[in-house]
């Protein structure tokens, strides 16, 4: 991760990537899923960015869910029943001493969570795939397993979630930062492999994938490109929830408004523990991975994967556009609680039973979909990832401005955008609620009258607020006596703010 240096600033970060997934629409693990997706990915590669040196990419990965049977196999220690423990892919530090601080990290927040840490397992890896640049920041990357006294579902979700982000807290205190003590996945459902390397090289480098027992009903893929950016191997999607291909162009506003969100935000799911949670959102990260946490926030908290994303991720709904009255109310109600998180986006999103993928109101990026006779669906950036027979073909299609499709591998069934959004907007009386509750602006405000003038204080109030003799003259004059657009204002030679000791309006 690169530091403000000069007129670098990380802050304006932007990216653009190759996203996609696919899914069993019946849920069954195969091997055919991964072997599909790292076809898809590597088809993808053209979206991605590679290094001077040929071979350090931007960042490749696939998210998919736990491939039980493939662990089973490798480890050397018992595992309770599929649902009943978790397992976390971890990138730890390669200094001796920091590698086995940070495994004591682990083990030790385990134990004060009330958890049981089950073993660790280092995972294989092939580092002649990897460029130079890559290899100097290659992490030492290992797999953990833990279990809560059989809790499974949501609630070990939610433990696994605030064990998480303890560890990640004791480890920021303890002097490492993401790029040293960094969490790609902790979860009873899903996991995460990634890293710093273009498409082609994923299978290298991680062999785990190729083995005929690594099996799953969903996999989601992302390739990175990163515009103006500098490629890590936390930053590489996906991340623990989604992938991302856009950027945020709203993230500054987002992420200071959900700093001041977090003194007050509660759960009857945490309680008291809400607390461990804090801060939601990490500032040295990329702008994909700030949306993924507080995404995981919400889903987390109780509320359905697709509300979670109607919330941060609106469709356009103003009164000039055609929607129904429930989703209108929908997302009036929730713009009083969640601002949008505007793009270009198109995101892919999966919790590890459901996968779909939202295009926000701007339409700017691609996605196209494939739903076969044979029970898959295949969404991509592009169509043409994987080879499909024509016959197999049920439909096509495309997301358009501010749609959204899931993949529900529990009910067996692909729900399409209204569908969809009509469930999640019928789902509590937001019509009823808005009626009772809102306040219109316009019915608490008089007619406009003259400002009173104090000529005394008026030339020191705008000396305070930069007002110059050309502003007065030129712009504002011809405004208040004549209603005239101010010819003034159409070319601006001001010098630049990093050029001139003047403040800037």
């Amino acid at each position: 991760m690169k530091h403000p240096t000069g007129l670098y600033d990380p802050r304006f970060e932007h990216d653009a990537c190759g996203v996609g997934f696919i899914a069993n629409i019946n849920g069954e693990k195969t091997h055919s899923i991964i072997e599909n997706s790292i076809r898809a990915l590597i088809n993808l590669e053209h979206r991605g960015a590679v290094g001077g040196d040929m071979k350090t990419g931007d960042g490749a990965g696939i998210l998919l869910q736990l491939p039980d049977e493939f662990f089973r196999s490798q480890l050397e220690f018992e595992l309770p029943s599929a649902g009943r423990y978790g397992a976390g892919m971890f990138f730890l530090p390669t200094g001796q001493d920091d590698f086995d601080r940070s495994r004591t990290l682990v083990e030790k927040t385990t134990e004060d969570e009330g958890g049981r840490f089950l073993g660790w397992r280092r995972v294989p890896i092939n580092t002649s795939a990897l460029g130079e640049t890559a290899l100097q920041s290659l992490p030492s990357i290992w797999q953990a397993f833990f279990s809560f006294n059989e809790l499974q579902g949501e609630i070990l979700e939610r433990k696994l979630y605030i064990l998480r982000k303890t560890m990640e807290k004791r480890a920021e205190t303890d002097g490492m930062d993401i790029n040293r003590f960094y969490i790609p996945s902790l979860s009873a459902r899903t996991i995460v492999y990634k890293g710093m390397f273009v498409s082609t090289q994923f299978t290298d480098f991680y062999p785990d994938v190729v083995d005929p027992t690594f099996k799953s009903a969903i996999a989601l893929v992302h390739q990175r490109y990163s515009t103006n950016t500098f490629p890590s191997w936390p930053l590489s999607q996906p991340f623990r929830y989604i992938a991302h291909n856009g950027e945020i162009n709203t993230l500054r506003r987002n992420m200071n408004n959900m700093r001041a969100r977090e003194s007050s935000i509660s759960s009857p799911y945490f309680g008291d523990e809400i607390d461990k949670l804090r801060p939601i959102v990490n500032p040295v990260a990329s702008d994909s991975a700030i949306f993924d946490s507080v995404y995981e926030l919400l889903v987390q908290g109780g509320r359905d994967l697709p509300h979670s994303m109607m919330m941060m991720v609106p469709e356009a709904f103003g009164t000039r556009y055609h929607i129904s009255e429930d989703k209108r109310a929908f997302y009036e109600y929730h713009a009083a609680i969640m601002e949008p998180w505007d793009g270009p986006a198109a995101i892919v999103f999966t919790d590890g039973i459901r996968i779909g993928a939202t295009l926000d109101r701007n339409g700017l990026r691609p996605g196209r979909y494939i739903i076969t006779k044979s029970g898959q669906v295949v969404l991509a950036s592009e169509v043409g990832v994987i080879d499909i027979p024509p016959e197999d073909v049920i439909e096509k299609g495309r997301l358009a401005p501010g749609r959204m499709f899931v993949v529900d591998t529990e009910r067996k069934r692909v729900i399409k955008d209204n569908a969809l959004k009509a469930a999640v907007a019928r789902g509590k009386p937001y019509r009823r609620w808005l009626e009772k509750n809102r306040i219109e602006l316009k019915g608490l405000f008089g007619l406009p009258t003259p400002v009173d003038l104090d000529k005394e204080t008026l030339s020191t109030r705008q000396r305070a607020f930069g007002y110059s003799i050309e502003d007065m003259l030129n712009i504002i004059a011809p405004m208040a006596l004549k209603g005239q657009e101010p010819i003034g204002s159409m070319g601006n030679d001001a010098a630049l703010a990093v050029l001139s000791e003047r403040p800037q309006l």
